[in-house]
């Protein structure tokens, strides 16, 4: 089992050279840990599929972002990818994050879960996360581009009755599907549901250039992802945004820095001030990723409260 002790250099550095990191640590960094996935979804931002690559991050780099995000105090991380499971040191990884005392979330498809990994999910300070497309199967796998549904809707039951923590994320075009899936959600036991449109980045974009209007807006305030190479950016959806990179500098000096500084402020400027300003944290009462202002309706595509996946 990974330990939580911080020993190497780079950690320590982490802690006496960001002091601002340290009094205002981000909320949430999503690990963003592969581009390898099983389906092929036709929105997915970032165009993950069985081709894709675990990257260039070591495991050693992953865990040295992970014992420098707990010396700046980062309280939440989501290991997402692509699927983050095919990932061949997922289960260190997330081991790793427990034993820092970090509230873990995994961002799954759900498609495939060998036995021991339940036992993984089912660690105190550890919740899932998945996406869910249809109550009809063939408009499910469709948008994923393999047979999928059935088995990501057996898993999601079986981690219900496990009473592990689970949060769904709907995609969907009309009122009517959404409606349809969030009820079938809802007889398995979900009770943690969400909508949206889907995002214009990676094949969602269809071929066109990423656009600042396109993200909710707060990315890069309090939040940040590392990706498979190691560049750090404001979010995942944001990540031609390049910041620095986990591999050759501190975390906390990344995070800090004026490249981070100046794309939170480009985005936040993109967006504009809108009533409703989520907040891409889990665990919040606006399901499944944003925390908006009380006036927020969630559910209903385009609203600005929506899940960010």
């Amino acid at each position: 089992m990974s330990t939580a002790v911080v020993s190497n250099s780079r950690t320590e550095n982490a802690a006496s050279s960001s002091p601002a990191a340290v009094q205002n640590p981000p909320r949430l960094l999503w690990l963003d840990l592969t581009r390898k996935c099983q389906l092929r979804c036709v929105h997915c931002y970032n165009g993950s599929g069985a081709d894709g690559t675990h990257g260039a991050m070591t495991r050693g780099d992953w865990i040295n972002v992970l014992d420098e995000a707990a010396v700046l105090g980062v309280p939440h991380v989501q290991f997402i990818g692509g699927e983050p499971t095919l990932h061949p040191d997922f289960d260190t990884l997330v081991t790793h994050a427990l034993g820092l005392g970090m509230q873990t979330e995994v961002y799954s498809n759900l498609v495939h879960v060998p036995p021991a990994r339940w036992e993984l999910f089912r660690r105190n300070g550890l919740s899932l996360a998945t996406s869910y497309y249809s109550a009809k199967a063939d408009a499910h796998d469709a948008m994923t581009g393999r047979p999928s549904h059935r088995r990501t809707r057996a898993n999601i039951e079986k981690a219900v009755q496990l009473g592990i923590p689970l949060r769904a994320g709907i995609v969907a075009e009309t009122d009517e599907q959404i409606a349809e899936a969030r009820q079938d959600l809802e007889v398995l036991g979900v009770r943690r549901i969400g909508a949206d449109r889907v995002r214009p980045f990676g094949r969602g974009a269809r071929g066109k250039a990423p656009d600042l209007t396109g993200l909710c807006g707060n990315c890069g305030s309090g939040t940040a992802a590392i990706g498979p190479d190691g560049t750090v950016s404001p979010c995942v959806f944001s990540t031609w945004l390049k910041t620095g990179n986990a591999r050759d500098t501190p975390l906390g000096d990344v995070l800090t820095g004026s490249a981070m500084a100046e794309a939170a402020t480009a985005i936040r400027n993109a967006r504009g001030a809108k009533e409703c300003q989520p907040d891409c944290v889990p665990n919040n009462p606006c399901d499944p990723r944003c925390e908006p202002a009380a006036a927020c309706t969630p559910g209903t595509p385009p609203s600005d409260c929506d899940p960010r996946r």
